[in-house]
Formats: structure tokens, sequence, C-alpha cells
């Protein structure tokens, strides 16, 4: 029942701002220059954004339909299946979805960063900032110098206050003092009480600034052995014993 009603309100909403869009760009103003047709031209650029504005509430309840050059165009809302996602979030609570998961889409190394960069993006949400970074590897300089290869990763970095949250291909990083610029970076050891043997299963580094405090934690992810495959052993080929002469 509130789906039902959530579409019917929606449907009627946009039915009149449709027509509102439409009787102001069929405006004779807009077709001479002067303050009048740009007042036209800036009203509806305002409908616009109230028509996104009704779309992010859309749920795409009825389905899409084809069009002629055979995109999906929504039968409520009409927007485009595989349109670009819009950056703006409203200001209404509840969940909400920017974009979609991406990952790491060559085995190429590339020749630069620009190059090899997926997706670096970043949003700062009610004071918590959130960055992801995905990226192919790519070549660079260590130092101005020496070539080396930037291994391709999946990089998540959270941060509230001085708390910062990694999340790596390979490790998980919290750290809970922020490290000042030109302060050396925080020493690092595993536990002594664990053995070599439990480490691997149980890979925790523990992080500690100059004066000794706790800094952090440092957890490496457990890689998943593959299962060996059956490798097929053909019949061997029995030879008869050689004769006697």
């Amino acid at each position: 029942m509130k789906t039902t009603t959530a579409k019917s309100r929606l449907q009627r909403e946009l039915r009149r701002l449709l027509r509102s869009m439409d009787f102001v760009s069929r405006h004779p103003a807009l077709e001479k220059d002067g303050a009048e047709g740009e007042r036209f031209a800036e009203i509806y650029q305002q409908l616009g954004l109230a028509w996104e504005f009704l779309v992010r509430q859309c749920g795409h309840w009825d389905g899409f339909r084809k069009t002629r050059d055979g995109r999906k165009k929504c039968k409520i809302c009409g927007t485009f299946e595989d349109a670009a996602e819009s950056a703006v979030l409203w200001p209404n609570p509840g969940k909400k979805r920017i974009g979609k998961r991406s990952v790491l889409d060559s085995e190429a190394t590339f020749a630069n960063k620009k190059a090899a960069t997926l997706i670096d993006d970043a949003i700062d949400f009610h004071g918590a900032k959130l960055r992801v970074i995905v990226q192919n590897a790519y070549r660079a300089k260590l130092l101005g110098r020496m070539d080396i290869t930037i291994a391709a990763d999946r990089m998540v970095r959270l941060t509230d206050g001085d708390v910062e949250c990694r999340l790596d291909t390979h490790m998980i990083r919290l750290r809970v003092i922020a490290r000042k610029k030109g302060q050396a970076p925080p020493r690092a050891g595993f536990p002594w009480e664990l053995s070599r043997a439990q480490l691997k299963r149980f890979p925790v580094l523990l992080e500690s600034d100059e004066d000794g405090q706790f800094a952090g934690v440092t957890i490496f992810k457990p890689t998943r052995e593959k299962a060996e495959r059956k490798k097929t052993v053909p019949d061997r080929v029995r030879v008869p014993p050689a004769r006697r002469r």
C-alpha cells in the first residue's frame, strides 16, 4: 500500500512538472535576446533540478521499456537504465547509493597513474570522510630515479576525527592517532607471544608512535588457497619385454 501511494504521488508530481517544463520551453521569450528570455531559461533550469529530485525518489516500479535506439527507459520517471548517476546527494534520510562497486579490469601495467586510475572519488558525509581509489598497475619512479611498478589495488579510506580505517586488497589498517606532517611513521611489530606458526593464522601487527603509545593495528588478510587442479595422467603404454636371441 505504501509503495502504491508513493508511486501515484510521484506520477502526479511528474505530470505537473513536465507540463510546466513544456510551457516554459515553448515560451516566445526564449527566441529573443533580453532579460525576459534569460529569466525563462533560468526557470527551466530550476525545473530540471526539480525533475532530478523526483527521479531520485523513483523506484522504477513498472520496469523499463525499450526505445527505438535499443536503450531501456523507465516507464514512470523517464530516465535511462544506463544513464550516468548523479553526484548530488539529496538531504532526505535513509539509505543512499552512489555508483557501483568498481574492481580491477586489466592485468596490464600502464605508463602512469592517471592512465591506470579507474576511480578516485571522495565524499564528506556528516563529518566522516570516505575515499575510494581503484587503480590498475602502473610504472612510477622512486625518489625520482629508480623505476618501480605500483601494484594494482582497490583502496578504501574512512576517516572520522583522528581515527582512520584503511581497507586494501591484502590488508586492513586501523589508526587511532593522526600522523602529523613531518612526523616519523609509526613503528610496527608482531606480538611476541605468538609463534611463527600462530602468526600465519593470526597475522597482526601492533603499531606505536615515537613516545611508545598505541597508534593502531594492521591485519593481513588471509589468502585463500586455490584448489589444486587434478592433473590427468595418461595411461602408460605397456612395452612388451625384449625377446632373448
